[in-house]
């Protein structure tokens, strides 16, 4: 940590993508394109109709249109340069739009990870407190919490980003990845980086774990208080925590492999970021909401309404 002081001279940093066969980029790039595509869709679906059709207006769809909004942003730090880095053969990203990427990368992935806290909230109260739901998640709570959360990922980045600049970068500049990231950028720097990787650890693994946890405990005593209290609505209340526990594991059981160990590459890293960069953003709204009754019943209506006013 010593040599601190030794000016930067790693200006550009080569990516080794996913492969390095050409034939195998291109399926993958139309696979990748499919989905990127896909997550637009349903993530703007589920926005569109949540601010069009009034009925929507509850605490849990407005909370659904803020987690597509995440998704959508989550997808397009990392897809658009996959995507490019897959048909194209310069595979390289200035120092500087290395660091930027991972800011954003940590805070919308940071405000994810605190926003499906308050998706817990929000099932909680409504299971435990259902006549007072509307009072208890009124708008300003609801708005309150969204701010919350992004403030707790931009909190976890700054963090990540202030430990990452203050090193010296002054030799390799080939990272083995699709995108810039904190566990292979860290092992480029020109110094001692253990006690940095275990601030990196205990910032992103151990949090990850410990909220994790908290999640698994919230959700099973909502289960229970389902199962023994629970008689009208019942299959609708346990499909929407059963939803709820997938996109959750989705999202923290592949994030915590990455960050809740020391920073040494395996081999299936990459394939596991690909599943909680680029895959989980797509089946989020197709897990949480495209599925719901409601949900189905807004789309045909405007679906209706266009084909209305086009006759």
């Amino acid at each position: 940590m010593g040599q601190g002081n030794l000016t930067t001279t790693v200006t550009e940093l080569i990516l080794l993508g996913l492969t390095q066969s050409h034939e195998l980029q291109r399926f993958l790039f139309v696979v990748f394109l499919l989905i990127y595509v896909t997550t637009w869709l349903g993530n703007f679906t589920i926005i569109t109709m949540v601010i069009t059709d009034h009925r929507l207006h509850t605490p849990m769809y407005f909370l659904l249109a803020n987690l597509a909004f995440i998704d959508v942003s989550d997808s397009t730090v990392n897809a658009p340069k996959m995507l490019l880095g897959l048909i194209s053969q310069r595979k390289t990203i200035s120092f500087n739009g290395c660091i930027i990427q991972m800011l954003f990368f940590h805070f919308i992935a940071g405000a994810m990870v605190f926003f499906l806290m308050v998706m817990a909230v929000d099932r909680y109260v409504a299971i435990h407190k259902p006549l007072r739901y509307l009072t208890i998640m009124n708008r300003g709570v609801c708005q309150g919490l969204v701010v919350g959360a992004w403030l707790g990922g931009f909190s976890h980045s700054i963090v990540q980003i202030a430990l990452i600049i203050q090193l010296p970068f002054c030799g390799p500049n080939v990272l083995d990845n699709f995108y810039c990231d904190v566990p292979q950028v860290i092992k480029l720097a020109c110094a001692d980086t253990f006690l940095v990787e275990l601030l990196m650890v205990s910032n992103s693994g151990l949090l990850l774990l410990i909220i994790f946890i908290i999640l698994l405990i919230s959700y099973a005593v909502i289960l229970v208080k389902i199962q023994t209290h629970v008689t009208e609505g019942k299959h609708k209340a346990l499909s929407t925590c059963a939803a709820q526990i997938t996109v959750v594991s989705l999202i923290f059981i592949p994030s915590i492999f990455i960050y809740a160990r020391p920073f040494h590459k395996f081999a299936v890293d990459k394939a596991v970021s690909v599943i909680y960069t680029v895959v989980t953003p797509m089946l989020n709204p197709m897990i949480y909401t495209l599925r719901n009754t409601e949900m189905k019943n807004a789309i045909r209506r405007l679906t209706h309404l266009f084909q209305h006013k086009l006759l």
